[in-house]
């Protein structure tokens, strides 16, 4: 993915905030009742939720990267109803399957605008191991940052687009707190400062949300795969109750 793609999702509608999937709303609900998960051990005494990996479609895996039931998520960072399944389903995906090493789960960020983008890469900035927890401490802050961009006028939007690439990222992050809340967190500011001047991160994401496009014809978040096979939705019923059941039925249980 060229830098000159990467400058254009940037800059296109600025913070379009409402484009992810509706048919997510109403996460809570009843999830699928059933038997116990036969587990498999962790090597050397280990914990599965503990056990996260970069994969090479460019996502996150947490848990046995050679778990017989794969669960993808692509998720945006700027989309509300996926921070609504986070904070429905994501206590029960790991502590009720990933836990078990019969399922692992993998969080692709799929970029839409210049917040997400600069929240995708802060999430990412400490690698594997901070990952799912910035990620779900960003969700559950969604609407504070939210609040935060709303505030600024558009002659202060347009100003930070016409920045270089290596300025841009960071003043999103002043804009939103990104830079302050992600110091708190335990993101050294220079470590922070790297990793939103890195065009090659920025790329990576570009490239990401291009290649579920074309590959998976993925255009509305959260979009989940389940063992390679995109999973569809059907009627009212909350999105997580439908998906534990159809993970239920992948685990033979």
């Amino acid at each position: 993915m060229t830098t000159k793609a990467s400058l254009l999702l940037i800059a296109a509608a600025a913070f379009a905030l409402t484009a992810c999937d509706k048919g997510a709303d109403g996460n809570s609900g009843t999830t699928a009742q059933s038997g116990p998960i036969t587990p498999i051990a962790a090597p050397n005494g280990g914990d599965w939720t503990q056990t996260v990996s970069l994969t090479p479609e460019g996502g996150y895996r947490l848990g046995n990267p050679d778990a017989p039931v794969k669960l993808v998520e692509f998720g945006s960072m700027t989309c509300p109803h996926c921070a609504e399944f986070e904070e429905a389903a994501m206590e029960t995906i790991t502590n009720t399957y990933v836990k078990s090493g019969r399922v692992s789960f993998e969080f692709r960020n799929f970029v839409r605008d210049g917040l997400d983008l600069t929240a995708s890469v802060i999430a990412r900035c400490g690698g594997p191991t901070s990952f799912f927890g910035l990620t779900g401490q960003l969700f559950a802050g969604q609407k504070d940052m939210f609040a935060r961009v709303q505030q600024a006028d558009q002659a202060q939007l347009a100003a930070i687009e016409a920045l270089p690439p290596a300025q841009k990222l960071p003043r999103f992050a002043e804009l939103a707190g990104l830079k302050q809340w992600a110091t708190m967190r335990g993101l050294p500011s220079a470590k922070l400062d790297q990793c939103l001047a890195d065009q090659a991160s920025v790329d990576r994401l570009v490239a990401m949300q291009s290649d579920a496009t074309s590959t998976f014809q993925i255009n509305a978040t959260p979009s989940f795969l389940l063992n390679g096979e995109l999973v569809q939705f059907e009627g009212s019923e909350p999105i997580w109750a439908q998906l534990e059941a159809k993970l239920r039925g992948a685990l033979g249980s």
